[in-house]
């Protein structure tokens, strides 16, 4: 038998033990929008003398609407904003980083006043493909005392549709060390043991720990070494879906959705 036939068939027999070592976690996951549970906690905007505030926003900033772009601080996201009061009914706002357009979202609110579309889209970082969607929103709280129909409190009920470059996440585990990647650029290779590593990829997380037991994989994310999120991720006994919990310490949300492997 020649040498390469018989570092095939080694290969070949040694396959089902390494196939049985994989982790549940290893592979491609997508995440179903339709399983998508938003936070209780509505949002709310207000539209107030020429000015537009976020007061729900991790980062609330105060900037006039006149469409121009504001300075705005403490987001790692943005340091300019700009809103624009397109009618009573239509607002879009701009954020940018440098000078470069990072989201652009434009809120519609409907004709009977009790229903809003955001429809998105956020770019990456990492100069990867734009991420793009739409997201619907029931109305809590009318502020009757605006002009703009947008101003007021909103819960997202829905979300409508996302590129699938915003649903995939792809996780690699080896030994003791778990690794991270998404189409958008984000990525991360930390160990299993709840130890700090370097998130990649977003500049509103600086590292990021992994703790896996079983079929449970934690994710705390920390920004400047303050805790500011987290995650977890519980496989299914047939390994082929997961929900997600996660919390946001920022705005003291917390949600959960589904994921399906690919």
């Amino acid at each position: 038998m020649k040498r390469t036939n018989i570092v095939a068939a080694i290969l070949f027999a040694s396959l089902p033990a390494l196939c049985a070592a994989q982790s549940v976690f290893d592979g491609t996951w997508k995440t179903d929008v339709t399983s998508v549970d938003f936070p209780a906690k509505p949002s709310v905007f207000v539209f107030k003398d020429g000015t537009y505030e976020c007061k729900t926003c991790a980062a609330p900033a105060v900037v006039k609407t006149d469409g121009k772009d504001q300075k705005v601080v403490g987001d790692p996201y943005a340091d300019t904003l700009a809103v624009k009061i397109i009618d009573a009914s239509n607002v879009e706002i701009v954020r940018k980083k440098g000078g470069k357009v990072v989201a652009r979202s434009k809120y519609s609110v409907s004709t009977d006043k009790n229903s809003m579309q955001q429809e998105y889209t956020t770019n990456s970082f990492t100069n990867a493909e734009v991420v793009k969607g739409t997201t619907s929103y029931a109305r809590i709280a009318y502020d009757k005392a605006s002009t703009t129909q947008m101003s007021g409190s909103w819960k997202a009920i829905k979300a409508d549709k996302v590129s699938d470059n915003g649903l995939l996440v792809t996780y690699k585990s080896e030994g003791a060390m778990m690794a991270m990647s998404t189409p958008t650029g984000e990525s991360y290779s930390a160990k299993t043991d709840g130890t700090d590593a370097p998130f990649k990829g977003d500049p509103g997380i600086t590292t990021v720990s992994a703790k896996v037991r079983k079929n449970t994989l934690e994710e705390t994310y920390k920004r400047d070494g303050k805790v500011i999120g987290m995650t977890k991720m519980e496989i299914d006994a047939a390994g082929k879906k997961a929900k997600v919990d996660w919390i946001n310490n920022l705005t003291r949300t917390n949600g959960n959705y589904s994921m399906v492997k690919q």
